[in-house]
């Protein structure tokens, strides 16, 4: 359209141009406790996090030792994904004892 004299603003002025919102990092901490395996917390960080052998064995032996490990820091869409498969993963079929998954939180 012409003839109005009032200039049309463009589409980039618009639209407003929000970055996506970094909202981490959270962190999922792994736990200690007797009823499952260092072979169980391998298998299962591996599975859950995708680790290698030898970085789920190094958590293995922090949560251990220290009694916690953080297996995951970042966005809380991904934490939370992970904390899930973490408290879904079922007991350690090595262990009596193990009537469930371990035990990880969700943390700032």
């Amino acid at each position: 359209m012409t003839g109005s004299g009032a200039s049309q603003p463009s589409i980039l002025e618009e639209t407003e141009i929000k970055p996506r919102r970094y909202d981490g990092p959270w962190k999922v901490v792994l736990w200690d406790d007797d009823h499952h395996t260092y072979e169980y917390v391998i298998e299962m960080l591996m599975d859950v996090c995708q680790m290698t052998w030898e970085k789920a064995f190094q958590h293995a032996v922090e949560v251990d030792t220290r009694k916690k490990t953080i297996v995951f820091s970042g966005e809380l869409e991904h934490a939370e994904f992970i904390h899930e498969r973490i408290l879904g993963y079922g007991p350690d079929p090595r262990m009596s004892s193990s009537k469930g998954s371990m035990t990880a939180t969700l943390e700032r």
